[in-house]
């Protein structure tokens, strides 16, 4: 699938390592990057982590949101950039991981989501999700998804398909 950003196409998924089952790509537990941009697109919450300049790392549950190539987090008044989260990016600490997942059911256990490496910006004015606000866009290095499919946990724990952008 390809998104666009001012215009320029650009690819969601560069490239990925399959799980493998005697040499080939086991289609059961590989994930199609449509399945995964689906699944971002429909999950309400993401858990960001940011580091402080101490090395305190820092997750908080956020809305965000998905354009196809990039996270945007933020929101509107002036008081977000005393957030944690802002304070350590505006201090330069632009690296940061986000997880989006989701607990299907717990008899039979079901458990989905997406990992995401990335670099942050510092915020800027944008309308976004919560209206008009300070927002920082995040581009993902290396994300991680697995049983988008919703499939019971069985003998073995969910295999994870890994994507490197860029």
């Amino acid at each position: 699938m390809r998104a666009t950003t001012s215009g320029v196409a650009r690819a969601w998924w560069v490239t990925f390592s399959p799980i493998m089952v005697n040499g080939t790509p086991d289609p059961s537990t590989t994930a199609t990057a449509e399945e995964e941009i689906a699944y971002l697109r429909s999950q309400p919450l993401a858990r960001v982590a940011t580091v402080s300049a101490d090395g305190q790392p820092d997750v908080v549950p956020l809305a965000f949101e998905y354009d196809g190539t990039h996270f945007w987090i933020g929101g509107s008044g002036g008081s977000v950039l005393g957030t944690r989260k802002f304070r350590n990016l505006r201090a330069g600490n632009l690296k940061v991981s986000l997880v989006v997942d989701d607990l299907v059911s717990l008899d039979p256990f079901i458990a989905r989501g997406v990992r995401v490496y990335g670099e942050a910006e510092e915020p800027v004015k944008r309308v976004g999700l919560v209206g008009p606000g300070l927002y920082s866009r995040i581009t993902p290095t290396v994300s991680w998804s697995w049983n988008l499919a919703g499939e019971p946990a069985g003998d073995t724990w969910y295999e994870s398909r890994r994507a490197v952008h860029r």
